[in-house]
């Protein structure tokens, strides 16, 4: 930050402190602005990330039942309370930095309890991930790439940044926060059909008289936040003693320009590797590509640690590179066919078992000797999409009735089916059935390459007999036609 836009932040925030709150708050650390044209000018830097967001607090707070149902209900739970603050300290200072730097309310700072419980890795059932919950669709409307090496929905800065754009225009839309937050939730559009039916209906449009005509969710959605505000502001009401968490920045960003597995990523920075994933969620795969635009998050005191170790590394950076699949086929015939192991191409891709990989898709693969050095294209790590497909059955299911001269012996040599198959699929306990009795079984479909050998024999039995109209045997014909060739 320039000494210019320091300055400014300074004149703002000596204007916002009153002699009232410096009682309140004595620990406020007193310094003098420098440079100042004017008479000096006092400056209190504040120390408790807390006392920095209930200083914020802006949206106007929400009083109904609903409220008092989710303020019970979180400091019924104040242990999950404390468990949500723990995984969402390393991302709060950010959070709220980035509030006051575009001079919204610090209130949004705490939407990540309600959405996510602070846990960048949360996936609803609707598909949307990360701590701001992003749906596929409108995390690309605000520039949030998604493709097979990353999900900039999980990302830290990028999906915060894209929250914020996000909110900022539902309020510019709606006037409110309440509203905005309750479109944040619902869709703008959900919002506005409901604002007009009031409006015919001549009834007032704030979010207390708009949410009977909410769903479940959105309507308790306000009320959530506020119950948090409620505890957060107050906790000594509650019986909660809130972790220290001070004023100052947990991570930086790191740049860099080769690519690099995660695991190594973690040792260099000499981090756990669950800290590493927790402070870059966004990365899909074992490795993080390379650019001018990738940067990874690290704990402040571990930046200078992870590029000392980074320079003195003596090894590969990254053991992967890329697979482009040109037709569809299975997981088990491309690792044959290129030497590699089929389980370690399942779960380095995230590929589930009986899945087809598509034609176009691409897929991470072991390097080799020849591109241990190279970085994967960038134009590869932006596009590259993996489509995957449900393997179609080999066989069909059908159902027979045991005959007086059958048993599991006959019948399994007449299908080409093993006895503890039948056993299996029909839940038999004993080698015994009896006339009359159904079983199902599981044959082979027509055109399978597990055609059994009775309709491979079946088959060649009808080519030979297959006759033309003069009766006789189309091998035949064809015999006779070489034959008057040759003498021709």
């Amino acid at each position: 930050m320039t000494a210019q836009a320091q300055t400014s932040e300074q004149l703002k925030l000596s204007k916002r402190l009153s002699d009232s709150a410096l009682k309140t708050y004595p620990e406020l650390i007193e310094t003098v602005v420098p440079d100042q044209v004017e008479e000096d000018i006092l400056h209190f830097t504040e120390s408790d990330l807390w006392n920095r967001i209930r200083r914020g607090y802006a949206i106007p707070n929400l009083d109904n039942h609903l409220v008092n149902y989710q303020t019970s209900w979180y400091s019924a739970r104040l242990d999950y309370l404390i468990r949500i603050i723990q995984r969402g300290s390393r991302y709060l200072y950010h959070v709220v930095d980035a509030l006051d730097k575009r001079g919204m309310p610090t209130d949004l700072a705490l939407l990540p309890f309600i959405e996510s419980a602070f846990n960048p890795q949360a996936i609803s059932s609707a598909k949307a991930s990360g701590i701001w919950q992003f749906m596929p669709a409108t995390g690309r409307d605000f520039n949030l790439k998604q493709n097979i090496f990353k999900d900039d929905r999980r990302g830290v800065l990028d999906s915060t940044e894209a929250a914020l754009d996000y909110l900022q225009r539902l309020y510019n839309i709606f006037g409110d926060w309440q509203l905005a937050l309750a479109a944040y939730n619902w869709g703008e559009g959900s919002v506005q059909r409901a604002i007009k039916r009031q409006q015919a209906l001549g009834l007032p449009i704030d979010f207390d008289s708009l949410s009977a005509l909410m769903p479940n969710e959105t309507k308790n959605y306000v009320p959530k936040l506020q119950a948090v505000k409620n505890i957060i502001g107050h906790p000594e009401q509650y019986n909660l003693t809130l972790p220290r968490l001070d004023n100052v920045p947990y991570f930086t960003s790191v740049k860099k320009d080769k690519d690099i597995d995660v695991h190594l990523a973690a040792k260099l920075a000499e981090l756990p590797l669950s800290e590493f994933k927790a402070l870059n969620p966004q990365f899909n795969r074992p490795v993080i590509t390379g650019g001018n635009n990738t940067s990874i998050l690290l704990p402040i005191e571990k930046a200078d640690v992870f590029e000392n170790n980074f320079l003195m590394w003596k090894g590969p950076y990254s053991s992967w590179t890329t697979l482009n699949v040109n037709k569809t086929e299975k997981v088990e015939n491309l690792a044959t066919r290129f030497g590699y192991k089929p389980d370690v191409l399942r779960e380095v891709n995230a590929i589930p078992a009986k899945m087809l990989v598509k034609a176009g898709s691409t897929i991470l693969v072991p390097k080799t000797a020849r591109s241990s050095d190279e970085n994967i294209p960038q134009s590869i790590a932006e596009q590259a999409q993996l489509s995957i497909a449900k393997a179609e059955p080999s066989t069909r299911q059908i159902h027979i009735k045991v005959g007086k001269k059958d048993n599991l012996t006959t019948i399994a040599k007449k299908y080409q089916l093993q006895i503890a198959d039948i056993k299996e699929w029909n839940k038999l306990r004993r080698d015994q059935i009896n006339p009359g009795q159904k079983l199902v079984l599981h044959v082979p479909k027509a055109g399978s390459t597990k055609l059994t050998k009775r309709h491979e024999s079946k088959k060649k039995t009808s080519r030979l007999v297959k006759h033309n109209e003069n009766g006789r045997s189309k091998k035949i014909v064809a015999s006779n036609t070489k034959k008057s060739r040759k003498q021709s």
